[in-house]
């Protein structure tokens, strides 16, 4: 069974939210054992300058790169976009060269140059900005279709 490392910047703070994740966790452990790591979030004040906005994404990208593992997908609005059966056809393929799949999702201010350049695979989901949490969600529920896809479950439609 393939390893699933899911690396996010912060944590989720709305109930609602760790109610969705904490289902497509519960359905995704089906097809793969997966673990979410939560790295800790600069804090920055109100008004910052560029100087502090990069210097927030390096501490945030050194926390990162020490979790990312296997093959590496960056989620990243510059990145190729995939279809759901594009996506689930990369994890198939993957798996047969890979134990761990880690997906990284960045804070607030991106991620550094360093994160992506160390990616397998840049993956974007739309040219729009989503927050992070709820994009933690968005990730986990598309991981969860792949493998109904890869299983010829139904689910997807």
């Amino acid at each position: 069974m393939i390893n699933l490392n899911v690396v996010c910047v912060g944590n989720v703070k709305e109930t609602s939210f760790k109610e969705a994740i904490s289902e497509y966790f519960k359905r995704i452990t089906k097809f793969a054992n997966i673990k979410i790591v939560e790295v800790k979030e600069e804090r920055i004040s109100k008004n910052p300058t560029k100087a502090e906005i990069e210097n927030v994404v390096e501490e945030e990208g050194k926390r990162i790169l020490s979790h990312m593992q296997g093959f590496v997908v960056v989620c990243d609005g510059g990145g190729k976009m995939l279809t759901s059966r594009e996506l689930a056809n990369k994890l198939k393929k993957v798996e047969s060269s890979f134990s761990t799949i880690t997906f990284v999702i960045g804070g607030s201010y991106g991620l550094s140059d360093l994160v992506k350049s160390k990616a397998n695979l840049l993956l974007s989901f739309s040219a729009f900005t989503f927050p992070h949490q709820l994009f933690r969600i968005m990730l986990l529920e598309q991981i969860y279709r792949a493998y109904t896809i890869v299983n010829n479950i139904t689910y997807h439609k």
